[in-house]
């Protein structure tokens, strides 16, 4: 076990003061701080002692992974474990399958794109569920909303321009309807989505007070206008459902789900894969012909997962992400065989003869299978593993 230096990365949707004020670090910090990424991404991988983690672990696989993992995932970490800040809307995206990437990577090979190229889909042939577990209060947008809350939120608008598009929304075939609207709008020629949103804009002002969800959604959609003006993910606002969610509670997205994470401070885990198609909300590449044809249009209800039992359950093989807050004087012994990554959010909390405070985390290789977890003084912990 020894102490890993994450890696951080500053993208323009990152805050200056969330990483900063957790890590007790002066805020607000020069530039944004939108992620630290604690595993061995091959373009992002954090340190031991200087050592990148993807060298330390090409050494001696067998030790750092285990017989397990490296016959069901072969020589690589297959998580990444992030820290995520976000003072503004990340880009509108979503996931390929794990049968999508493989495909989208072995075409763009095909077609010679560099995998650094900024018009890149497929940099890695993986799919990337992901798990966000929220520190702060975090904004969400996760997932189609069910069809007869959008059919309300459009009767609620009185908008004749939004109003034309109700025929394409038929309950009796919500997936069928999500697709044909969703991909109609996002379309239609720029001066006709710039109309449209521009109508709905003027109709949504008139609803700010009604006091309910229809009306936060209405606020989210005048804010994405004021800092995209014109950009589809304006309208694709209009059918996604929105959350907040509160410490502790966290989102579950596997491939195929459109989503945009709006505001906030959470762990993050998922496939060890950089796989996004993004369309909107951003000023990197947009595909929008690649992002429809691997989107998922059913709508989903209920996205949020809680911790049972110190654990967030979720389908995906490559990860699980463990939780407890730490009374003071507590003390207990986790096991795994498997890799580990163990991050402190708060507190301090004691990993056998290893120290870790907030923003701080350590490498637990197959090869240290049993560990002491504790805190003198209480602390949170979060341990990502297979």
């Amino acid at each position: 076990m020894q102490k890993l230096t994450g890696t951080p990365r500053s993208y323009p949707w990152g805050s200056r003061t969330l990483i900063p004020e957790l890590c007790g670090e002066p805020t607000p910090s020069s530039h944004p701080e939108a992620e630290v990424w604690f595993g061995a991404h091959p373009v992002g991988s954090s340190l031991i002692d200087d050592r990148p983690l993807t060298d330390i672990i090409a050494e001696d696989p067998t030790a750092a992974l285990g017989e397990r993992v490296r016959t069901e995932f072969g020589d690589g970490l297959p998580f990444l474990l992030k820290l995520l800040g976000a003072a503004e809307p990340l880009s509108l995206q979503a996931h390929p399958s794990a049968e999508q990437a493989r495909e989208g990577y072995e075409r763009e090979n095909a077609q010679r794109i560099p995998l650094n190229a900024p018009n890149r889909n497929y940099p890695d042939p993986s799919h990337k569920p992901e798990l966000i577990v929220a520190l702060t209060d975090f904004y969400a947008m996760v997932g189609f909303r069910p069809l007869d809350q959008t059919r309300e939120l459009f009767a609620a608008l009185h908008c004749p321009e939004l109003d034309r598009y109700l025929t394409i929304l038929d309950p009796r075939s919500e997936e069928d309807s999500l697709r044909g609207l969703f991909t109609t709008w996002i379309t239609i020629p720029s001066a006709a989505r710039t109309a449209l949103i521009d109508a709905v804009v003027d109709a949504a002002r008139s609803e700010l007070d009604r006091g309910d969800w229809i009306s936060d959604v209405l606020r989210t959609v005048l804010e994405l206008q004021d800092r995209y003006p014109g950009d589809i993910g304006v309208l694709g606002a209009l059918l996604l459902n929105h959350l907040v969610l509160a410490p502790g509670e966290a989102l579950y997205l596997d491939a195929g789900h459109l989503h945009a994470y709006v505001y906030g401070l959470g762990v993050e885990v998922m496939a060890n894969s950089d796989n996004v198609l993004r369309g909107g909300l951003t000023s990197k590449y947009v595909d929008v012909p690649e992002l429809v044809r691997i989107l998922r249009f059913n709508s989903v209800s209920d996205p949020v997962v809680t911790c049972v039992d110190g654990e967030y359950e979720v389908p995906a093989r490559e990860f699980r992400l463990h939780s407890w807050d730490l009374a003071p004087a507590e003390a207990f012994t986790f096991s795994h065989d498997g890799p580990a990554i163990a991050l402190c959010t708060a507190g301090e909390v004691q990993l056998g003869n290893l120290g870790l405070r907030p923003g701080e985390a350590a490498w637990i290789p197959a090869s240290d299978p049993t560990w002491e977890v504790s805190s003198t003084e209480g602390g949170q912990l979060f341990i990502a593993c297979t």
